[in-house]
């Protein structure tokens, strides 16, 4: 797998368009709402695992092509898309310790921190202030660990010392990911129960947070805020190709010579042009400020009707405002 994606989804579209036999993976695709694809990606043995490049495991993928309208709904999913990952029910027993990865002074990857700050959060509401506890509420705890770079210290390293105190049931991890396709920049969600590799679709990848490595369940929720430069210069050379074919007759030895290009190997070759002049260069969408702020609600006020399945968005809100 050479593309630049953290999206288990873009993985599996590149295997079926390169006609490559997908045997222990499984995609279920469900329109859920209008202008809304909720996508199930399940890798279920080691042929999959290898095929994908990605572990054993759920992948689930909101696609949305209007976040504005339909806000609390896209919310409403990203919570039924948790509860069906976290597979018991959560109550006044049950603690969770939701962590925002990234860099809180960087927009592209301030998702996590961002997220974190709108949460209702609730454990220490349990030994402070039990009168304003609601038996339909579960333990909620939280940190933004920032990066090595601001403390010196792997995100793993921050996170183990909270679990040895707080003893969670379940870590919900969010970050910022990487996406091969430029419209799915801040318009798609993927929640996972494998965890994640922090730093990874961007070549920068930190020790892994999951079961194996933290001793505890890891939901993984990340937002594609960024794409490969040569991601760019590709597809806009494929929309070419693809207009000179579309204006030129099938018969005609251009469109023969356009239609004979190998479409891998101009990847590799558009990669080895950029490199030298802009090395490992990502871009983000100028209106990433906005998409940032929207995409945190969203997920928070997910996350809050996954963990307090009993209250609705009203009731989380009046405890967070």
């Amino acid at each position: 797998m050479n593309m630049r994606t953290d999206l288990a989804l873009e993985n599996q579209e590149d295997l079926s368009q390169r006609g490559i036999k997908e045997d222990g993976v499984k995609v279920d695709v469900v329109e859920s709402l209008k202008n809304v694809i909720y996508t199930k990606v399940q890798i279920t043995d080691p042929k999959g695992e290898k095929a994908m490049g990605k572990p054993i495991g759920n992948y689930i993928t909101i696609e949305m092509k209007d976040t504005e309208d339909e806000a609390i709904e896209l919310s409403k999913l990203l919570a039924k898309a948790i509860k069906e990952l976290i597979l018991v029910e959560t109550n006044e027993n049950f603690t969770t310790l939701v962590v925002g990865l990234g860099n809180w002074n960087i927009t592209p990857d301030a998702l996590g921190p961002q997220v974190v700050s709108k949460l209702m959060i609730t454990k220490h509401l349990f030994k402070e202030a039990r009168e304003l506890i609601s038996h339909e509420m579960s333990q909620v705890c939280a940190i933004s660990p920032g990066v090595l770079g601001i403390t010196g210290i792997e995100s793993s390293e921050i996170i183990r010392g909270v679990i040895n105190n707080v003893k969670p049931d379940l870590i919900i991890a969010i970050d910022a990911l990487t996406s091969r396709k430029i419209e799915r920049i801040c318009s798609t969600i993927q929640i996972t129960d494998i965890g994640i590799i922090p730093g990874s679709g961007v070549n920068n990848s930190r020790k892994a947070l999951n079961k194996e490595s933290l001793g505890v369940p890891v939901i993984a929720i990340g937002v594609p805020t960024v794409v490969d430069a040569a991601t760019i210069a590709n597809d806009t050379i494929d929309m070419l190709i693809d207009r000179m074919m579309d204006e030129t007759s099938s018969g005609h030895e251009f469109y023969k010579m356009l239609s004979d290009i190998d479409k891998e190997e101009k990847e590799f070759l558009i990669k080895d042009l950029l490199r030298p002049h802009v090395g490992n260069l990502f871009v983000t969408p100028n209106f990433v400020d906005q998409e940032i702020a929207d995409l945190s609600n969203i997920i928070a006020d997910g996350i809050n009707l996954a963990l307090h399945p009993h209250m609705d968005i009203e009731e989380i809100n009046s405890y967070i405002h």
